[in-house]
């Protein structure tokens, strides 16, 4: 039977994707649209309701880049009163841009962070809410002040909330959720790819045992400690870490290189591992990582992190795949993968296009989204679905 809706709208939903996130909209929308076609309404005509049923909540926003660098956005119908939501990947190197003499340059953090501003100029006022989707914070690596650094990620957060009227900001496993002291008048959602995650562990893994004497969460790092203990908590396992002693006589490329990678915890010989982070950059920390776990004899290692950036490209990749190293990396669609990405044989792309759909389609009637940012009984539930013992 269809869900009864109970709830008014707040405003005609709209969903602008900036440059890259096209995909990702269309497949929010899909979603968005396939909920609203099920659902059983009273008063589907009653004017409270126009403009809630539709085939289609994407808004047409036209970006122009011009060969100087400059920009600019035209949104090519009204958003009045419309309950708005901006998809921002501003680490998306897929979209180019020209520049002078020189073509098909990537764009840049800032170039899409300047995107993302000019959209929100062009509303100008007129929508009821704007909501900021952006999966991985603009600068949100620059979260704490160590000496005469800028603090970008705040400044952001200030500059969007406090000057530009956006009301609420939707991000995925910050690598900093602090840093939303920044705004703390203002909504600031950190949601986890945990169940998204799990999910597709068990799916692609068949065999994966999840108890404690098969199966162990290491954090790569201190820092990350937070995420993996959720991890282990919710599935019941042990937890294990490392703690990167780093060289902090001197800075390079902006940090303090890292000499060794420290391991603490139990024997994890024989046991299949799950590495969490929230990020593999250049993955160099992470290869080193899962070499020590190899030495030190785990099993199968998989790598759950949430974006998967893959600065120096996949070639120490490939090798650790190859020498059997690693046995799946899984990161999310909410930042650009490239087709080379998606066609390696260790890789595994999470979609979480279904997760934003549903945050949206709550949002739009006001209603609390706690029950979706806690995803425990969820998986609880999966992991019954498919077989598995619970820790309760």
């Amino acid at each position: 039977m269809a869900e009864e809706l109970t709830a008014l709208p707040i405003g005609k939903l709209g969903i602008i994707a900036t440059p890259g996130c096209e995909e990702l909209a269309k497949k929010v929308n899909d979603y968005i649209v396939g909920y609203r076609s099920e659902i059983k309404m009273s008063h589907k005509y009653s004017i409270l309701f126009d403009g809630y049923l539709k085939d289609n909540y994407i808004i047409d926003a036209n970006f122009t880049r011009f060969s100087t660098g400059e920009g600019k956005v035209v949104i090519s119908e009204s958003v009045r009163g419309y309950d708005i939501f901006i998809i921002c990947d501003v680490f998306n190197y897929g979209v180019t841009t020209k520049r002078y003499l020189d073509e098909g340059l990537p764009m840049s953090p800032d170039e899409h962070y300047a995107n993302l501003k000019r959209v929100i100029a062009a509303i100008a006022g007129k929508a009821h809410r704007i909501t900021v989707i952006m999966p991985m914070l603009y600068e949100g690596r620059q979260h704490k002040r160590t000496g005469r650094e800028s603090l970008d990620c705040a400044l952001a957060l200030q500059e969007l909330c406090n000057m530009m009227g956006v009301d609420a900001i939707i991000t995925f496993d910050a690598h900093d959720a602090r840093v939303q002291n920044a705004i703390p008048l203002h909504s600031f959602e950190n949601v986890n790819t945990m169940y998204q995650m799990i999910k597709a562990l068990v799916k692609t893994t068949p065999d994966l045992k999840i108890d404690k004497e098969h199966l162990l969460i290491i954090s790569p790092d201190e820092g990350g400690l937070h995420r993996c203990i959720h991890y282990a908590t919710v599935l019941g396992l042990e937890l294990g870490m490392f703690y990167k002693r780093r060289d902090y006589s001197r800075v390079v490329d902006g940090r303090n290189p890292i000499l060794a990678h420290e391991y603490l915890g139990r024997d994890i010989k024989g046991m299949d591992v799950i590495v969490v982070d929230d990020m593999i950059a250049s993955g160099e920390s992470m290869i080193e990582v899962v070499k020590k776990l190899r030495a030190l004899g785990a099993a199968r290692i998989f790598v759950c992190t949430a974006f998967g950036l893959f600065c120096k490209g996949l070639r120490i990749f490939d090798e650790a795949y190859a020498n059997g190293d690693i046995a799946g990396i899984y990161t999310t669609n909410l930042i650009y993968q490239p087709q080379e990405l998606l066609d390696r044989p260790w890789y595994h792309s999470v979609d979480m296009s279904k997760y934003i759909s549903l945050l949206i389609d709550t949002m739009n009637v006001d209603k609390s989204i706690s029950g979706l940012l806690n995803p425990n009984e969820r998986i609880k539930n999966f992991l019954k679905k498919n077989g598995y013992k619970v820790a309760e």
